[in-house]
């Protein structure tokens, strides 16, 4: 097993993982690791980056098995992804049991969103029993999958080709315990994924920081337009022209990457581009009422404005798709196919009005 990505454990994992490996028999291809099942400050800084920058894509364990506690042939098995905050979740929740951990190559990607891509699937899981030798590490042939990951794994075909059957448990980690105290039986609260207003405030960062990301090269975009006069671009000119329209930016990315998911239950509609519209379009209305029609001396810039910031925030919150348990691949398709049209158009339409707005300031129209 490789030390680099085992670095991402806490340091008593990594010794026990990467420096001392336990072995079961004599086989070489039986030898596993051991991981500690409380988090360390690591974890939690781990946790808190991957929430709100691009380092979750980073952030991976080796695939392959591990044990938590002082598991034997009849203890239970659990699969997860080698998305290391997935894991860390799966061994927190496995606390006081001793059990095994089945860690599939989903290239870095929590369960739900990889079993939708196929990675946490039915060949990566036959595989991974087949290459740890998990028939000669438990005598049980179960094996517990979580039932994020239903969507992409076969039991059927998984108990034809290795033995193993399948137990889809429950949606959260945190129900392990008292799934395995029912006897394997799920309550309906266990099959349920509520995705509450806390679970979408965590998810948000993520949603405002690539957004942000575009924010200067909009700026400057925006500066350039308003400032730029026959005689070269005027600073005056862009600060006061453009300033409006870099405050209804951020209040679109405000409202389409923190607002929309926070409210998203209580918005009307099922579309997300039309939830993200509506709030767009309303967010745009209040800001305008603190802006003086006279300050353009025109509607112009206006109209371009209440045209493309509330587009704007629908565009923002529809990438909150992925995020969520409310949509499905083929709805998402659905509505991307109707809302880039729309979002190219009303780009245009802005950029078309300001344009004109530019050359009647020039007296050429």
């Amino acid at each position: 097993m490789g030390i680099e990505k085992l670095s991402f454990l806490p340091p008593t994992a990594v010794k026990k993982a990467a420096g001392q490996p336990v072995a079961l028999g004599d086989s070489p291809r039986r030898v596993f690791s051991k991981v500690e099942p409380d988090w360390t400050w690591k974890d939690y800084w781990g946790e808190i980056k991957c929430r709100v920058s691009s380092f979750r894509m980073r952030y991976t364990v080796n695939p392959g098995l591990y044990a938590v506690g002082e598991p034997d042939e009849a203890s239970d098995v659990f699969v997860t992804a080698n998305y290391k905050l997935s894991f860390d979740i799966l061994r927190r929740e496995l606390r006081g049991l001793n059990a095994w951990i089945i860690v599939l190559d989903t290239k870095g990607i929590n369960v739900w969103c990889a079993a939708g891509k196929g990675t946490f699937g039915t060949n990566e899981l036959i595989n991974r029993i087949k290459e740890t030798n998990l028939h000669n590490v438990v005598t049980r042939r179960r094996i517990i999958i979580p039932q994020l990951g239903a969507v992409g794994v076969n039991a059927r075909i998984v108990q034809q080709r290795t033995g193993f059957r399948v137990y889809f448990g429950p949606a959260h980690a945190k129900d392990i315990s008292a799934y395995i105290r029912a006897g394997y039986i799920k309550t309906p609260e266990m099959r349920l994924v509520r995705f509450n207003m806390l679970d979408r405030l965590v998810l948000t960062p993520m949603e405002i920081n690539p957004a942000m990301k575009k924010f200067p090269l909009f700026g400057l975009i925006v500066l350039i337009l308003f400032g730029i006069q026959p005689s070269g671009i005027l600073f005056k000119d862009a600060w006061e022209g453009g300033l409006p329209f870099l405050i209804l930016g951020l209040m679109s990315v405000f409202i389409g990457a923190f607002i929309t998911p926070l409210l998203l239950p209580f918005i009307p509609f099922r579309s997300f581009a039309v939830k993200g519209w509506l709030t767009g379009v309303i967010a745009v209305f209040a800001l305008m009422k603190g802006i003086e029609l006279s300050y353009y001396k025109s509607l112009l810039p206006l109209a371009a404005a209440y045209i493309f910031f509330p587009f704007a925030s629908s565009y923002i919150a529809l990438q909150f798709t992925g995020s969520t348990t409310f949509t499905s691949m083929s709805g998402v398709k659905k509505e991307l196919k109707i809302g880039v049209p729309v979002y190219l158009t009303a780009t245009a339409l802005s950029l078309l009005i300001l344009i004109i707005y530019k050359l009647s300031q020039w007296g050429i129209i």
